[in-house]
């Protein structure tokens, strides 16, 4: 074979190869470009009805719905803090049609659960982080305890104090035991099966302390049944301005919010995830959407996928530690 032969042969080949690279992605682009006309999209809850997860989809929907010309229907898959819901959606055809809206626990999931039928990382890609939330530290209104300083001093002189978390495993759970363990406090765990049997114990004194989000502590907090002691933000929550930051209170660099997104399949078309994370970021910003997240105590956050991506994966490998380091294990 002569010297342009093989020239010849080689850019034939380079062509057909580019041809085949082409043939796949033709697929793709036709799909996003037809995206969404072929039936309505299901925004995948991962918790029950009820909760917060459930009630940030059903804020999110309507706008969606609006913005994208076609249906959004909320579809509630709870059980095993969230890994079933994001089973389905890691499991789901990745065309635009399926997306999970997630709690904090997606990024503790992966440590706590070693057996998850789905790759957190290369099965799920983030679409937006649509917020962060304060958790609350709060103590029955008829304890002595008036600030954490409180609580820390009767620790110290050998009391014996407990609180109450949403579940073992819980970022609740991991946020204290990094507190006290980093501390050298001794407090003891009382996993409960939710907030709603969290609150029903706490109101009632039957557990001296509790840990969860804004949204779970607020209404008892306004009623007055309980008494917030500190937020695990770094910075102090709108709804409850008064109350002090761990950070603030003694430990500097503290800071374990809650948090909400949405995550697609991982080889959703970028374009699709671009164009839902823009009307996701145009929803956040309106004002009764905001005034919506606000009132259950939700920050909400405005960004990129890559910098959704980023954030979570950060909790993953945060979380992994402290479940390592102490020997965490799942209910």
């Amino acid at each position: 074979m002569n010297r342009r032969t093989k020239l010849c042969a080689l850019l034939s080949a380079a062509l057909g190869g580019a041809a085949l690279l082409a043939g796949l992605a033709a697929p793709l682009a036709a799909q996003a470009q037809a995206w969404p006309t072929k039936g309505p999209i299901k925004l995948v809850a991962v918790f029950p009805p009820g909760g917060s997860v459930d009630q940030v989809s059903r804020i999110l929907a309507p706008v969606l719905q609006q913005a994208l010309g076609t249906n959004v229907i909320v579809d509630n898959k709870g059980g095993a803090s969230g890994s079933i819901g994001a089973g389905f959606v890691a499991g789901s055809a990745p065309d635009g049609y399926t997306f999970a809206v997630v709690f904090d626990t997606h990024g503790v999931n992966p440590s706590l659960q070693p057996n998850l039928p789905y790759d957190t990382r290369k099965d799920l890609t983030t679409v937006a982080m649509l917020g962060t939330s304060a958790m609350v530290l709060a103590t029955h209104a008829d304890t002595p305890y008036k600030t954490f300083a409180d609580v820390v001093a009767a620790v110290k002189a050998g009391k014996n104090v407990s609180y109450g978390s949403i579940g073992s495993g819980s970022l609740g759970h991991l946020a204290m035991t990094l507190l006290s363990k980093g501390a050298g406090l001794e407090i003891t765990h009382v996993p409960y099966r939710g907030g709603g049997p969290l609150m029903n114990d706490a109101v009632a004194g039957h557990v001296p302390l509790a840990i969860g989000s804004v949204f779970v502590t607020k209404p008892h907090i306004d009623s007055k049944r309980l008494r917030p002691l500190v937020v695990t933000t770094d910075k102090r929550s709108a709804q409850l301005p008064d109350v002090p930051t761990l950070a603030e209170s003694g430990y500097p660099g503290f800071n374990a919010p809650a948090w909400w997104a949405v995550l697609a399949p991982a080889k959703t078309p970028p374009e699709i995830v671009a164009r839902v994370n823009s009307e996701i970021n145009k929803a956040l910003q309106l004002p009764d959407v905001a005034a919506k997240l606000a009132a259950q105590g939700i920050v909400v956050n405005i960004g990129t996928p890559a910098a959704a991506q980023a954030f979570v994966e950060g909790q993953m490998d945060t979380w992994a530690r402290v479940v390592k380091a102490h020997n965490i294990k799942a209910d």
